[in-house]
């Protein structure tokens, strides 16, 4: 008596749609401080890397960061009868953003 949805999809569907994002380069996203929540427990400032970078706080103190995320291989997703898998592989690139609006590499993450 209770209307229901059901939705299926594949993992040829799900590794398709990945291949074609990926392909597509549309896995790939830019962050500023200014795009996270207020209580995030990390800012995008040089002050806060500088728990992980002393350097690059001497070098810009309290200068404000960006991250630039993108896939470095399309996702793969797996369906077991339990769970679903997925395996996302991702380059996360940081700048110190100078006043001038100049972006300076600082470090770079393969996740």
């Amino acid at each position: 008596h209770q209307p229901m949805l059901l939705l299926a999809i594949t993992e040829f569907v799900a590794n398709s749609a990945a291949f074609t994002y990926f392909t597509a380069g549309a896995l790939q996203r830019n962050i500023s401080s200014d795009m996270l929540p207020r209580r995030f427990p990390l800012k995008l400032k040089t002050k806060s890397m500088g728990l992980f970078s002393p350097q690059l706080q001497e070098r810009y103190p309290d200068h404000p960061m960006e991250l630039h995320l993108s896939a470095r291989q399309q996702p793969r997703l797996s369906c077991r009868p339990n769970a679903l898998h997925g395996a996302l592989f991702i380059s996360a690139e940081a700048f110190v953003v100078l006043p001038n609006a100049t972006r300076v590499p600082a470090f770079l993450l393969n996740i």
